[in-house]
């Protein structure tokens, strides 16, 4: 490579690590994404005019490429322009599935250009040699890259409602044989006959795709932002395989910063929940398994209703005041109500703050995006450790649309699948106003102690209605 290809894989990589350093703080993570977009612009533009292989050819069918470019590039700027923050998951699953499909179609056609390249070389019965090394790094990347892609199109599916959970009879006995078929099968293709190495590469692929599907589809709603970080890993680690395939410094480096990154994600979301990854991928909080019915069979008391009034009158006089965003917020476009709910309040000298739950919304991150885009201060976003300090010297908690992060049950009810997960304790404030379209469980299915709680009050209707009401009366106040 010449020295200022190298030089702008460089400026790529760093710029790469230096946005993923912007990203961990809110105010920075918007310019963060810019800088290590403007890197990609970098490498791409460098790889396709200044690349050449060891014989000096470069690229061509410009025409192509750039069709490529222009299309992907429209159709990107659109979907991400018209996307409400409520359908967010589902596009970064979707999104993150086309990493993995590229991670799949690069492996497929290396593997056929590898294949042809040593054909002379098996019609002398001489088994693979030289070409070892690359079939290893292509098979994981269509193994990894195929996975990814199965489940996070069932995952884009499960979180916009047109695929549902569904417990697929003796599941998890049908994934280890998926498992192991894979494996086999790969280990016949650099043992096997050459000539049926096709067969055997292709039908990895089938199983790979399989297992992506069978491995995502029992997985409850509960669970999906574990999953879709943890798919985001895979996505990263299979775009690493084509920098170790290619050579190509940048697009090794992005794989494995997307890969850490989603791995470390994963991780985090767990502990926030409380559990281990291999409980959520094989416990599947709120999928069709009977564990998450209405209430799981225990009587609840009466719940009490409260008026916008009189929810009005509690927040103009309290002296704090915590809002706990969830999924109910993002459905209802609330955001700019709730922020001018917060600025009015904060006029008549409530202090006003967020509690953020780590896996609050469906995918990690959510409410917190969700809350940037209508301006509300950083430091008003308050994680849960330190919400949770301040709940006791709470007077109000308004809770708008949020459901399992705040459930006691994850506390108090051993028998409950959500027990152990750190939740917002929310009942330790004065008084609680829940904002619901209705009694029904939320995403994980199970239903909410908390509503039947004294010092609760349900405040029905939709988010962004009720917000809208509780700032008319205040400002009649």
């Amino acid at each position: 490579m010449n020295f200022v290809l190298l030089l702008s894989y460089l400026i790529g990589s760093v710029t790469f690590i230096v946005g993923l350093k912007m990203l961990s703080h809110p105010d920075k993570a918007r310019n963060g994404n810019l800088i290590a977009a403007v890197g990609m612009l970098i490498a791409i533009v460098a790889t396709i005019f200044l690349y050449h292989d060891e014989s000096g050819a470069r690229l061509h069918n410009y025409g192509w490429i750039f069709s490529g470019l222009i299309i992907g590039t429209v159709i990107g700027t659109a979907t991400a322009k018209k996307v409400k923050m409520t359908a967010m998951p589902e596009m970064v699953s979707l999104f993150n599935g086309m990493g993995g499909a590229c991670a799949m179609l690069i492996s497929i056609v290396e593997f056929n250009h590898l294949y042809g390249k040593y054909s002379s070389v098996f019609a002398n019965g001489t088994e693979w040699q030289q070409g070892k090394g690359s079939l290893v790094i292509i098979l994981l990347g269509l193994i990894i890259g195929s996975v990814s892609f199965a489940g996070s199109i069932i995952a884009w599916g499960k979180l916009n409602g047109s695929i549902k959970d569904k417990r697929i009879p003796a599941g998890q006995a049908l994934n280890f044989i998926l498992l192991g078929g894979i494996v086999v099968l790969s280990v016949l293709l650099f043992t096997g006959s050459p000539a049926m190495a096709p067969l055997f590469f292709y039908a990895v692929l089938l199983l790979s795709l399989l297992y992506g599907i069978l491995f995502v589809m029992p997985i409850g709603g509960a669970d999906m932002p574990v999953v879709i970080s943890l798919l985001n890993s895979f996505t990263g680690v299979a775009a690493a395989c084509g920098g170790f395939l290619y050579n190509n410094p940048v697009m090794l480096t992005g794989g494995i910063l997307v890969g850490s990154a989603g791995t470390i994600l994963t991780i985090l979301m767990c502990k926030a929940m409380n559990r281990s990854l291999k409980n959520v991928l094989i416990g599947a909080i709120g999928a069709a398994s009977g564990n998450a019915g209405a209430g799981n069979g225990k009587e609840q008391g009466n719940y009490k209703e409260i008026s916008v009034n009189d929810s009005a009158v509690l927040m103009a006089y309290a002296r704090k005041v915590f809002i706990i965003p969830g999924y109910g917020l993002a459905v209802a476009q609330a955001q700019h109500a709730c922020h001018e709910l917060e600025k009015l309040l904060e006029e008549k000298g409530v202090e006003v703050k967020y509690g953020i739950h780590p896996v609050a919304g469906r995918m990690p991150g959510h409410m917190n995006v969700l809350l940037a885009e209508a301006d509300v201060p950083y430091e008003k976003l308050l994680e849960m450790e330190e919400a949770n300090s301040e709940f006791p010297t709470t007077n109000v908690v308004l809770i708008l649309g949020a459901n399992d992060v705040v459930n006691p049950a994850a506390k108090e009810d051993p028998a409950s699948p959500i027990y152990g997960m750190p939740i917002l304790e929310v009942e330790q404030a004065e008084h609680i106003i829940v904002n619901k379209r209705s009694m029904k469980p939320g995403y994980a299915g199970i239903e909410n102690d908390l509503f039947f709680k004294p010092k609760t009050s349900m405040l029905f209707g939709d988010a962004k209605k009720v917000l809208q009401e509780l700032v008319a009366e205040l400002k009649s106040l």
